[in-house]
């Protein structure tokens, strides 16, 4: 029996439009305390007008909020529910003025001592390694520093929820990992409930308990980066969320939790309850993927063996992506060694294999 959870957070029928279109349609979002939540889609999803809502940044918002149990509005006053919540936007917005008076604000608003200040404010930046530049103005500091100290001046007031807008944009590859690598820990300080929008996967993957797909201005699926990135509810999830491959095909035998559909003249096994002769979509992650010069000699009926031809070889940093012909296209990632061991090139013969186990089944 899993642990108990307290909801921090619940929002129900939230509903904003423009022009009469809307632009965000959410029937229900529950957010647990201490949890990282995020929230991943394309540009245009509605990430940021929910993160928005959620703050009570809206204007005449519809919908209700609900924080600890009590309503927002009518039972804890929308002024005092702000102040358990901070926001970081996605452009650094800094007053002109010192780091430490920047950090200092919030806590400064919130009426704290003299003392609750210098430490709350020596403390944030050191924990976000820029104490050294506490008496530096901020328009002598770069991208990722700014981004330092407005993450610090947030987590200064110490709010029961913060949220974050795509809290990673515009920095430099060694910066954002830095950030992120940072905030992979603090994150996971007691007391701190967060909530963060981002478009990019990876991101999400690493710092979330759990991840909630919006496109369109709806909520698609919500669950764990496990229950999303292996289990996604549809099509365009399995998309977004890196299933390179996604293929068409028709159940031709069902039998004890494992099916054979028939793929363009080929049978693909996979585990599904799926009925003999019902259409599905057989989503298949590139690492789920192996490649050999020949066919694998402990291919079992739960591992899928097949022949292709490689049609391209493209480099992304630290793997490359094979795509391989096989009557139809599979994506795999390989590291450089192996491409080197393989000698892999475009119309060399290889052998892509994937368990039975690998491919997710959306039924059509």
């Amino acid at each position: 029996m899993g642990e108990q959870k307290n909801t921090i957070l619940e929002a129900h029928n939230i509903r904003i439009e423009n022009r009469g279109i809307a632009t965000l349609d959410v029937e229900s979002l529950v957010v647990y305390e201490d949890e990282v939540l995020s929230i991943i889609g394309p540009n245009g999803a509605g990430k940021t007008t929910l993160l928005q809502r959620l703050a009570m940044l809206q204007k005449k918002p519809r919908g209700e909020l609900f924080f600890r149990g009590r309503k927002v509005g009518p039972d804890i006053p929308v002024t005092d529910y702000r102040r358990h919540v901070t926001m970081v936007f996605q452009e650094t917005l800094l007053f002109d003025t010192t780091v430490f008076e920047n950090v200092a604000a919030g806590l400064r608003f919130r009426r704290a001592g003299k003392d609750s200040i210098e430490k709350g404010v020596l403390e944030n930046l050191e924990l976000f390694g820029v104490g050294h530049l506490k008496e530096r103005s901020v328009r002598t500091l770069s991208g990722g520093e700014a981004r330092r100290v407005s993450l610090a001046r947030s987590f200064a007031v110490r709010p029961d929820i913060i949220f974050l807008d795509e809290p990673f944009s515009a920095l430099d590859p060694p910066t954002h990992e830095a950030i992120v690598a940072d905030l992979s820990h603090i994150l996971r300080r007691p007391g701190m409930t967060t909530i963060f929008a981002t478009h990019d996967r990876s991101e999400a993957l690493r710092l979330s308990d759990r991840i909630c797909v919006m496109s369109r201005g709806k909520i698609l699926q919500i669950g764990t980066p496990d229950e999303i990135m292996n289990r996604p509810a549809d099509e365009f999830i399995a998309s977004f969320v890196g299933a390179e491959t996604i293929l068409p095909g028709i159940v031709a035998d069902a039998n004890a939790g494992t099916i054979s559909v028939n793929v363009n003249g080929q049978r693909v096994m996979a585990v599904s309850d799926a009925k003999t002769g019902q259409n599905v979509l057989l989503c298949i992650r590139p690492e789920s993927i192996s490649l050999t010069a020949e066919p694998r000699l402990d291919a079992t009926s739960e591992r899928n063996v097949l022949a292709g031809t490689v049609t391209d070889v493209m480099s992304l940093g630290l793997y490359y992506r094979v795509t391989v012909d096989c009557g139809f296209i599979l994506s795999a990632y390989v590291t450089p060694a192996s491409v080197r061991k393989l000698e892999l090139e475009r119309g060399k013969t290889v052998y892509p294999s994937f368990k039975a186990t690998a491919v997710h089944v959306l039924k059509r």
